[in-house]
């Protein structure tokens, strides 16, 4: 069986499909790529089994008849998490809390860092939009660095590319290098709902559909909770 995802949900995805072989379920062959590319070679007719992406890609995917709108399911929440390089080769590891006390703290770190990474997909997308209704697009200008698609936001953390990033926490925790500060404070908030649904072009869409319910049951949530994944 053929998946393809966003980048923002392989290291959850392999332990899923682990889980899923070890009940009998099927073999799953899981391709995570960045998340435009992935719905761009669903909505080209690429022979997939089932897609998770963000939420709303795969409604607009649904809505134009590339997957199984009546399969479409919500998995995980995805909260997006501030970080700075650890200077270290250790594992970041999840702290509690929020990265600062307010919004006002959020502002001041992106006023202060000198060059601050960000993803591609939904999770960057809305950082740049929050940049942009707080003015302040012209004062960080080429101070922010978007990631090439598939490229992790640690990566460039580790190598001292930037000094301040923000991606999905699910993709900061364990990633050498980094040092996470946690995630955004309520007011300014940045969350991702991750779906998954069968495709149109899957040559079993019976089998996809019972891999896709035992992913959306209760039986694998301590699995995404390992993760740093939420409920949706």
């Amino acid at each position: 069986m053929k998946v393809i995802s966003s980048m923002a949900t392989r290291q959850v995805l392999a332990d899923l499909t682990a889980a899923a072989a070890a009940t009998g379920l099927a073999r799953i062959d899981v391709e995570s790529v960045g998340g435009v590319d992935a719905a761009e070679r669903v909505a080209a007719g690429e022979s997939f089994d089932l897609a998770f992406l963000a939420d709303g890609a795969l409604q607009r995917l649904a809505d134009a008849g590339h997957v199984d709108a009546a399969s479409l399911v919500p998995l995980v929440l995805s909260q997006v998490a501030a970080a700075v390089p650890s200077g270290t080769s250790a594992p970041a590891e999840r702290p509690e809390g929020p990265a600062f006390d307010s919004a006002e703290g959020v502002r001041e770190a992106l006023r202060a860092a000198k060059r601050i990474g960000y993803s591609t997909g939904p999770s960057g997308t809305a950082l740049v939009r929050m940049i942009e209704e707080w003015g302040l697009a012209d004062e960080l200008g080429d101070r922010l660095v978007q990631a090439r698609p598939g490229v992790p936001v640690a990566s460039a953390l580790a190598a001292g590319a930037v000094d301040l990033g923000f991606q999905q926490l699910s993709e900061l925790v364990s990633q050498p290098g980094v040092r996470i500060l946690g995630v955004l404070p309520e007011e300014c908030a940045i969350d991702t709902v991750f779906a998954g649904a069968v495709v149109t072009a899957s040559v079993d869409k019976e089998r996809a559909g019972r891999v896709l319910k035992f992913f959306a049951s209760q039986a694998v949530a301590p699995i995404k909770a390992q993760h740093a994944f939420l409920a949706p």
